[in-house]
């Protein structure tokens, strides 16, 4: 059985056995390409929400009524991006062996392939909706195929055509567009699209993974992340999505991308907070 962190985010103290969503954190940022700062995110997160209310005037809902569990962040090898990802992986198959659903808080976008690899194992109809200002897809970066940069090529790797659903995608190279247009449910630039395919998820029953890089918003709104992109949608359009999808059979989420350091104002982790919170909100369900 996991065992509660010390500091715990917001209303996610619940004992582990009671507990329906279990957060843990990786804070892992090795193969960031432009500015580094990620693996301080979870912490910043779990610190700094406490400056919010466990009540969600969005959904009118409170933690305090559901059953959360924080386990804290891990340990992780920086050493080793592959070693890494196979901790990540071990920690979200004892979850959902336990028959809860893990919720990740990155570190950067690489650690969803660990958290997915575990959630393809027992879910193989498996799809993943995917939040992003990038595409995800080279197929290697500088000759790596472990990096931020290809962590959604990898994951198409195991879910195959058709059952990644990607959207405000709006930058990376022209063969990954390419790739996308061929490969992948692409929206980009917006959300345009998302009702349709969530509806789409929800007749199916498939299970669904919801993977969100806090970059899909506009760097106006949230700066502090390693690869800003301009041209973003907002926050209020990111939480309308979030709860959106979550009326789909979301297995698995997770959150990333936050690199605190580079927004010294706090707005960035408060943001991201935010977005955190309402997603565990959204996945309790009423």
């Amino acid at each position: 059985m996991l065992e509660r962190n010390v500091e715990t985010f917001i209303g996610c103290d619940s004992d582990y056995p009671d507990a329906g969503v279990v957060l843990f954190g990786a804070p892992f940022d090795s193969t960031t390409s432009f500015r580094p700062g990620a693996r301080f995110g979870p912490a910043a997160i779990r610190h700094e929400s406490f400056g919010l209310e466990t009540y969600s005037p969005y959904q009118n809902k409170d933690l305090t009524d559901h059953c959360v569990f924080d386990s804290g962040d891990m340990e992780l090898c920086f050493g080793s991006a592959e070693k890494a990802l196979e901790d990540i992986e071990k920690r979200a198959a004892k979850i959902l062996a336990d028959g809860k659903i893990p919720f990740l808080i990155g570190g950067e976008h690489l650690v969803t392939l660990g958290s997915v690899r575990a959630v393809f194992k027992k879910y193989p109809g498996l799809h993943i909706i995917h939040f992003d200002a990038h595409a995800d897809l080279r197929d290697d970066y500088l000759g790596a195929k472990l990096s931020h940069a290809c962590v959604i090529r990898r994951c198409h790797g195991l879910v195959g055509d058709g059952r990644i659903h990607q959207f405000c995608i709006r930058s990376g190279d022209r063969t990954e567009f390419e790739f996308a247009r061929e490969h992948t449910d692409f929206h980009p630039f917006s959300f345009e699209g998302l009702e349709e395919c969530v509806e789409n998820l929800k007749r199916s029953g498939a299970p669904v993974y919801l993977t969100v890089d806090l970059d899909c918003l506009d760097p106006s709104v949230f700066p502090g992340t390693g690869t800003p992109e301009a041209g973003g949608v907002g926050f209020n359009d990111l939480l309308g999505a979030i709860v959106r999808v979550c009326g789909a059979n979301i297995v698995a989420a997770d959150v990333n991308e936050l690199a605190p350091m580079l927004d010294a104002s706090g707005a960035s982790t408060a943001v991201a907070c935010k977005v955190v919170r309402e997603l565990v909100l959204a996945l309790c369900g009423d």
